[in-house]
């Protein structure tokens, strides 16, 4: 898998919920090289499990449609002596 990329604009708004999670919710400031380095470890430690669980996610939805597109097509056929 290939690592986890972020554009600026997305590293900087994530860098900056991050800064306000650590104020808010342990009261503690974080600067942004902190902040950034944070956000590089768990993208590269935990990222692939939520990639791959957005994978599992929408292959489940694929395979939902997949079987309701399989019914419509038996449901389409035409009833033939053969069978």
């Amino acid at each position: 898998m290939a690592a986890i990329e972020f554009s600026r604009d997305q590293k900087n708004t994530l860098v900056n919920e991050i800064q306000k999670y650590f104020d808010k919710e342990l009261e503690q400031e974080i600067g942004d090289f902190d902040a950034e380095f944070l956000l590089d470890f768990f993208s590269e430690k935990v990222g692939g499990y939520y990639y791959n669980q957005g994978l599992n996610d929408a292959r489940a939805i694929l395979d939902a449609k997949l079987e309701t597109i399989t019914e419509s097509f038996y449901e389409l056929e035409k009833v033939t002596d053969f069978g």
